[in-house]
């Protein structure tokens, strides 16, 4: 379940001074139904998402997530949701399998642990048949896997 209560969101820009992204946004979300937020270019749906993930500490308002605010129990918040947005930050001239292990060592993996995790990761998203291609090659469906991958390899250990 998701509610969200008068949610807001603030940003100080140094050129245009207060931007309000979000502006006392409520909802509620019940469990086992498909939600979208739909709106133009601008209109807040990631800052709201973002908000509801705890990446983005909201201005006012409120908003639960399984149960968790947002604010006070922001960990827990996290141990229950996902993240990914279209922006993947994949190095456009490394393969998809360099990508991955390149996160992979950051994280502390070597050698044939490095090795069987970038494996099964492939194996498990069905990412096989990219493998070798440069991540700049790749469809939008194709960066989105690489960055689960990616997120994936950083919590395999």
């Amino acid at each position: 379940m998701i509610e969200a209560q008068q949610l807001s969101k603030v940003f100080n820009d140094k050129k245009r001074g207060e931007v309000r992204a979000v502006d006392s946004v409520s909802f509620h979300c019940a469990p086992g139904e498909i939600y979208g937020l739909l709106g133009a270019n601008g209109a807040g749906k990631t800052t709201t998402l973002r908000m509801l993930a705890t990446i983005f500490k909201p201005t006012s308002g409120t908003a639960n997530v399984a149960g968790f605010d947002v604010i006070r129990d922001s960990e827990k918040v996290r141990q229950h949701v996902g993240f990914l947005s279209t922006a993947t930050a994949l190095y456009g001239r490394l393969s998809a399998q360099e990508m991955v292990e390149y996160f992979g060592r950051l994280n502390g993996l070597e050698g044939e642990t490095l090795r069987k995790s970038v494996d099964h990761l492939f194996e498990a998203l069905d990412m096989d048949s990219y493998r070798d291609r440069r991540c700049e090659k790749l469809s939008t469906g194709m960066k989105q896997k690489v960055s689960i991958a990616r997120i994936r390899g950083d919590t395999s250990r």
